[in-house]
């Protein structure tokens, strides 16, 4: 049953500019590759295995969820994914605990040097949560190792993820099923508006969040974008919040030591 964070997914109008204003972050990119629907996509990955895929969409896809937040919302998240210990068995369980799940899914990626990495997926229908995948070619093809995982900024990994969500105990109830645990903190953020519920996966937390209030922080995002991903800190050696501009609408932040 155990989780690690796979991967964060953002999608961008212009893939060159954005692996550039990446770079500019602070972030190692590298070349990613081209997706049978058409996408192609560049990767920053994390000394914790963990990845940012950056994708576009030279093309329309229509029906695809990815696609048609980017959009009705323009740039930024538009999903994350978890990598399962053992995976039919975590989509097993999901299914008995009443979670709707579509595939298993094959997908895979040309790479730029012609050859092809393949792995599965598990969606559910309620992007609330995340979706599952599992390497069929061996990971490292998918998630290089060793010096593309070192970044200028000080990143090393992914410390905490935050999901805005429209029903926090309905969603709660979804991510106990699918972490198979209770949450590490619940309650309301003062001043803010909105409640909280947290789950850890090892050192990273997953904070879903719901507005109480009119034009509190996930209400906005809930909005503009639908359920799913809204926030995402890394650990590295110092606070900063990066510019979104550069993000491509992604709201990013590194959590420095004394924070973390």
């Amino acid at each position: 049953m155990p989780f690690t964070i796979d991967h964060i997914v953002i999608a961008v109008a212009d893939l060159d500019a954005a692996a550039r204003d990446y770079e500019a972050l602070g972030f190692t990119v590298l070349p990613g590759g081209e997706h049978p629907r058409g996408s192609r996509n560049v990767l920053v990955v994390l000394a914790d295995g963990a990845y940012l895929e950056i994708i576009a969409f030279p093309k329309p896809v229509p029906g695809f969820r990815w696609w048609e937040v980017f959009q009705a919302a323009g740039p930024g998240f538009v999903d994350y994914a978890l990598l399962p210990e053992v995976f039919e068995a975590d989509v097993a369980r999901q299914r008995d605990a009443g979670i709707a799940l579509e595939g298993p899914i094959d997908g895979g990626r040309l790479q730029p040097d012609g050859s092809r990495i393949a792995w599965r997926s598990a969606r559910p229908v309620e992007p609330d949560i995340p979706f599952l995948v599992a390497d069929v070619t061996p990971r490292h093809l998918r998630v290089p190792e060793g010096a593309p995982r070192i970044h200028r900024n000080g990143v090393t990994g992914i410390a905490a993820v935050t999901v805005a969500v429209k029903d926090l105990a309905a969603s709660t109830a979804r991510y106990r099923a699918l972490l198979g645990q209770e949450p590490v903190a619940a309650g309301t953020v003062p001043g803010l508006g909105f409640g909280l519920v947290q789950f850890r996966i090892g050192e990273q937390v997953l904070s879903i969040v719901a507005a109480r209030e009119e034009g509190a922080g996930p209400a906005h995002a809930l909005a503009a974008r639908g359920q799913g991903i809204c926030a995402l800190s890394f650990f590295g050696s110092a606070d900063a919040v990066l510019e979104p501009r550069l993000s491509h609408g992604a709201p990013l932040e590194i959590v420095g030591p004394l924070r973390s």
